[in-house]
């Protein structure tokens, strides 16, 4: 049985954060004070839940806390699934609760960020979940371990229009594509300076694309991020 519940204990706030450490490394995402003071405030503090009773377990964990008052907006910290429960469908299910709390706060947009070059998340927000990038960021966090394995932390801002889902671009209007690899965080493990020459490329032509006027409307898992006039 599964389900999606708010972490209103100490004891769940704990377990959270062991399993952020998890996913994330030893860079921690967020520690346990934090998490119950964003839950007590009245913010997004959730966990996903897999099994009954004695065999329940937490499988994941999504945080968003509240934005500015005037654009009715919150921004998501981190929504993370254990490795061996992706692709099942479970990441998306969290996100729509997300999104279900939010409309139910007057919340109209949630905006996140993201490594542009984890092929998988980039599909997952800008393709499933129709999310649209908002920018390009260098080195937001600077240099630390975890999610990008000691390299440089460029970002995607993205903004998930709550009620107006972005669609992929027409072929038509797709005037440059920019390729990323399958698995990055593949390669950081088998081959760093590779991975990060891949980091160096995409924010070269990340930046003369977006600098040419050209906007990035979408993401192919053969070709790439899509840009359009």
């Amino acid at each position: 049985m599964r389900s999606i519940r708010d972490l209103d204990t100490v004891e769940l706030i704990i377990d959270a954060q062991g399993l952020l450490d998890s996913i994330r490394g030893p860079e921690r995402v967020v520690d346990a004070g934090t998490l119950r003071a964003l839950q007590q405030s009245g913010n997004y503090v959730v966990g996903l839940f897999d099994g009954d009773g004695d065999e329940e377990r937490m499988i994941g964990a999504s945080i968003a806390f509240f934005g500015e008052p005037g654009r009715r907006a919150m921004h998501s910290h981190i929504t993370a699934l254990v490795p061996e429960y992706r692709g099942r469908g479970w990441g998306r299910e969290l996100k729509e609760h997300q999104r279900q709390w939010a409309f139910s706060r007057d919340v109209g947009r949630i905006t996140w960020t993201f490594d542009p070059l984890v092929a998988r998340n980039a599909h997952f927000f800008l393709t499933v979940l129709g999310a649209r990038a908002t920018g390009y960021s260098v080195n937001v966090y600077g240099i630390f371990g975890g999610g990008d394995a000691g390299d440089e932390s460029d970002r995607l801002d993205v903004e998930w229009a709550l009620a107006d889902i972005a669609r992929p671009p027409a072929a038509e209007t797709v005037v440059e594509t920019l390729a990323i690899p399958a698995d990055i965080e593949g390669l950081r493990e088998s081959d760093p300076a590779a991975a990060h020459e891949w980091r160096l490329r995409l924010r070269t032509e990340m930046e003369a694309l977006l600098g040419r006027g050209l906007r990035l409307a979408g993401f192919d898992v053969e070709r790439g991020y899509l840009f359009t006039a």
